[in-house]
């Protein structure tokens, strides 16, 4: 009876408990919901990829990130704007951070490289650290290939670029600052009138509701990109590694 009775208690306890962890998701599902409503999640985006410091000089060296590979959005971006800062800055050297085997013609780090070639950078401009598999250990790895602190570009993906630089600071690269491989958006308005497209009428005209047919979702996107970045940030803070 003891038993019976202990068990039901635990039940009990644990249908209550079961009932607040509902409503903690509820909670937070109604958050991000009201927040894609709204421009907070693109800013909250945005500020991760606003360098903290400008360049004094020309850098010596320009740095692109790894990302996701490539061909990914993130690889291909950073690549693409290397090759512009390369332009900009022609007597700037160009190191790609990149985990493999970088003679390798079907490796990530090679394929990065002739990205920024095929853009109109120069084949010996180009360097590689390929050691380095995260961005504490990229930062690392960076301090040992140059010398006497020099000044540093460099570009990433913008919600990374806070966390890249930091990392590079925290390494001894104090002169380093920030580039952000920002898309560019499209200018030309996607509205559309229902009636000249026809096909159901009952269907609600949302054609020139871009924010519910894009933004909604783009703002969801951002949500999940700012949150893990947010965690990736505290988790380095509390390494000690920026």
């Amino acid at each position: 009876m003891v038993f019976i009775k202990t068990l039901y208690n635990i039940i009990e306890k644990l249908k209550v408990a079961f009932k607040k962890f509902v409503l903690f998701l509820a909670l937070i599902f109604f958050i991000i919901i009201s927040l894609s409503l709204t421009d907070i999640p693109f800013w909250m985006y945005y500020n991760l990829g606003v360098p903290e410091h400008e360049l004094k000089t020309d850098p010596e060296y320009i740095v692109v990130m790894s990302g996701a590979g490539i061909p990914s959005a993130s690889g291909l971006m950073r690549t693409y704007r290397t090759a512009e800062m390369g332009k900009k800055f022609p007597k700037a050297k160009i190191i790609v951070t990149m985990p493999g085997v970088s003679s390798d013609t079907t490796s990530a780090s090679f394929l990065m490289k002739k990205e920024i070639v095929i853009r109109g950078i120069e084949a010996n401009r180009i360097s590689f650290e390929n050691k380095g598999t995260n961005t504490r250990s990229q930062a690392l790895a960076i301090k040992k290939i140059v010398k006497n602190n020099p000044p540093i570009l460099v570009i990433s993906s913008p919600e990374h670029l806070y966390r890249s630089v930091a990392s590079f600071h925290k390494a001894g690269l104090t002169n380093s600052v920030g580039e952000p491989a920002f898309a560019q958006s499209i200018s030309v308005s996607f509205a559309f009138d229902d009636v000249d497209l026809g096909g159901n009428t009952f269907i609600p005209d949302i054609g020139n509701n871009t924010h519910l047919r894009y933004q909604f979702w783009s703002n969801l996107k951002f949500q999940v990109i700012v949150y893990r970045e947010y965690t990736a940030i505290t988790f380095y803070r509390l390494k000690g590694w920026i």
